[in-house]
């Protein structure tokens, strides 16, 4: 953890946040020693606080290494567009193009791969669509020349595709289905986050006693971190908010504190 020093604490204070980039609510800051004048100048010592990125600080930049890694090319007006699109009424995606109801698995899947497929090319960035069974989940692949568009800046796109793929297979299926949305291998990238994220978390919770609040993500990832942290008697957690916001609370186990 960085040392700054200063003159007063609050002075060391900001030279650390302003050295890391940082505002107080997104840093954990540890005072080592406050600032002693000394006599006649002698044994005169200067405050000194420690300071890092609490963890969602820190997740954020990961996801961010990560999303980098996975895109190989630099962000394009497009992607900006893409997340435009999603988020405004100019392009009706949000409800099926037909009403759909009470399909079974197979018709559900058939008419999911025809809606992701249309929603790719209102993007423009049109993608063939493959489905993998694993597990009892079904991940369908969006292959396409630009994985950029469809995955956009942080992963905005595809986690906006996610949440429609969701409540589309939700509402038109019989049965209930886990479908998954990936595009490349921008998922695999993102698990082995996931599981990093898990462990450091559980690391801070242990180590401050305190709650970490994570931030929004996708019904399966919440479930994936909850599994690994399940193994770890120290720690609970727990989902809050609504989708597509809900986010996921680790705790202490009472009992052990």
């Amino acid at each position: 953890m960085p040392v700054y020093e200063g003159n007063t604490i609050e002075e060391a204070t900001a030279k650390g946040l302003q050295a890391l980039n940082l505002t107080k609510e997104d840093a954990e800051i540890k005072v080592i020693a406050d600032a002693k004048k000394g006599f006649l100048g002698l044994g005169k010592k200067l405050a000194q606080v420690a300071i890092e990125p609490t963890v969602s600080e820190q997740i954020t930049e990961a996801v961010e290494e990560t999303v980098e890694e996975v895109l190989t090319t630099d962000e394009l007006p497009e992607e900006t567009a893409a997340e435009e699109l999603l988020s405004t009424s100019e392009v009706d995606i949000t409800s099926e193009p037909k009403a759909l109801e009470n399909l079974d698995d197979e018709e559900a899947i058939t008419e999911l791969a025809l809606y992701l497929t249309s929603i790719s090319k209102e993007l423009n960035a049109p993608a063939l669509v493959r489905l993998e069974r694993q597990d009892g989940l079904l991940i369908f692949h969006l292959d396409t020349d630009k994985q950029g568009i469809l995955i956009g800046k942080h992963g905005k796109v595809l986690n906006a595709l996610q949440y429609l793929a969701q409540v589309f297979v939700h509402r038109a299926a019989v049965n209930k289905l886990s479908v998954v949305v990936n595009v490349g291998d921008y998922r695999e990238k993102r698990q082995a986050i996931l599981q990093r994220l898990a462990e450091r978390t559980a690391e801070k919770v242990k180590q401050t006693g305190r709650p970490v609040f994570l931030e929004p993500m996708p019904a399966f990832e919440r479930k994936q971190i909850h599994y690994t942290l399940s193994k770890d008697e120290y720690i609970k957690t727990h989902s809050e908010g609504d989708e597509p916001y809900r986010y996921l609370v680790v705790e202490p186990a009472k009992k052990h504190f």
